[in-house]
């Protein structure tokens, strides 16, 4: 009966705190949710524009997931239970894993058309704009490109001459020369500047000076590029900067960008994850012995070239064996998928000169990447530094890459997960 006499006095108490709340407690209390719903709202939006991806999914994924048992650390006690546990391990996979991206090393073809559009003048003046933004969406180039020149003939269009630079020029000559008349005809249109228009003809512009051997101009442009649009990060200009900084051998400079980008809380590439590991290669793999690290052990320098190599390939195990000359290499795609195969293609392409520069790169390479898979024995379930190893990225490159070159992508499939090394590295 007392417990009864208690429970009601706190009622009676409750009811009474409610009654003495004014009308001002209940417009204040709303006011200040709004207030920090909205700081919430800009800092997303800030983050967003910055990084290229939403901080609230970033933070769901990678910490509430875990707790509330999205991902499955247990590994599989018989063949039929690692069958059984495919299926919900792929429908596990963030969106951001199969995600398609631009390869930011490519120079030629048409950019996307969500980036790209004539915002120079209101669209309800010219045809040009209507005309590019058709442009863009056909799948015959014929007809792209006879739209963009329609387009110039009503009007001088920017869009219209990035699309004749990409997909008509036949030489990087004429190709920059198509991009310094895009960016004469950006830049003059003062009041309506497209900032992404100018930023994909700059860093285009600075493209076209690395493959025409103006490693410096190129450094410099991308340089003031990163400076004057520090949130436009989304077009990756940082590893177009990497790759012209290790052409010019400025090791330090390399450094400098992978302290800046290989953060956490930042996207990750093949190019960022083995770049670093090059770096860190670099500093012994010259006198590295297999022989007699395996008598002696590994210094703390190899250690740490070690562990990140094992980190670089397990967040994308196709590109050992490009580097390795282990299979033949087309020219890159298009569109990559990182982690993918067409990742590996893309970023061994234009990085494979880089680590042959660097002596006993490759040796260092070859001795250790395969040690990755011993710890970390079932990657399509269980990672070690990354989420465990997307299986949709096989689906996803079989259409970004030719059907003959197309063999086996998954790391399972290609026996990776079930070998027995034994080197002891």
């Amino acid at each position: 009966m007392r417990i009864i006499n208690i429970q009601f006095d706190y009622t009676l108490i409750y009811i009474m705190f409610l009654n003495t709340l004014t009308p001002k407690f209940y417009v204040a209390l709303t006011g200040t949710s709004s207030l920090i719903s909205g700081l919430i709202l800009i800092f997303e939006w800030w983050y967003f524009r910055k990084y290229g991806t939403s901080f609230i999914e970033q933070v769901s994924v990678s910490h509430l997931r875990p707790l509330l048992g999205g991902v499955d650390n247990s590994l599989p006690n018989s063949s039929s239970s690692s069958s059984s546990n495919g299926d919900a391990d792929s429908s596990r996979q963030s969106v951001s894993e199969c995600k398609v991206w631009r390869n930011p090393l490519n120079l030629f073809r048409g950019p996307l058309q969500c980036f790209i559009s004539c915002k120079s003048k209101p669209e309800y003046l010219y045809l040009s704009t209507k005309l590019m933004q058709k442009a863009w969406r056909e799948r015959n180039p014929q007809a792209r490109i006879t739209a963009a020149h329609e387009a110039l003939d009503l009007e001088d269009c920017a869009t219209a001459y990035i699309l004749l630079a990409e997909e008509e020029a036949t030489t990087i000559v004429e190709a920059e020369k198509l991009f310094k008349q895009a960016l004469k005809i950006g830049e003059s249109c003062y009041r309506r500047r497209d900032t992404n228009v100018l930023v994909y003809i700059k860093r285009r512009l600075a493209m076209c000076s690395r493959k025409l051997g103006r490693t410096r101009e190129a450094v410099k442009m991308m340089r003031d590029l990163m400076k004057e649009f520090p949130l436009l990060s989304m077009f990756n200009i940082h590893e177009n900067l990497l790759e012209s900084l290790l052409e010019l051998q400025n090791y330090a400079d390399v450094q400098a960008v992978l302290a800046k980008y290989d953060d956490i809380s930042l996207p990750k590439s093949a190019t960022i994850c083995y770049t670093a590991a090059l770096l860190k290669a670099r500093a012994v793999s010259d006198k590295f012995s297999p022989e007699a690290a395996s008598r002696r052990g590994l210094s703390t320098a190899e250690m740490n070239a070690v562990e990140a190599i094992h980190r670089a390939v397990e967040f994308n195990p196709h590109v050992p064996k490009y580097l390795l000359e282990m299979k033949s290499l087309i020219l890159p795609p298009e569109h990559i998928l990182k982690r993918g195969d067409s990742e590996a293609i893309a970023y061994t392409f234009f990085h494979l000169q880089h680590w042959k520069r660097v002596e006993g790169a490759l040796n260092l390479l070859h001795c250790t990447w395969e040690g990755t898979f011993r710890m970390i024995p079932y990657p399509l379930e269980k990672g070690h530094l990354f989420y465990p190893y997307p299986v949709c990225t096989e689906t996803a490159d079989r259409e970004l890459l030719p059907s003959k070159r197309f063999s086996c992508i998954s790391p399972v499939d290609e026996g990776f997960c079930r070998l027995q090394h034994p080197d002891p590295l």
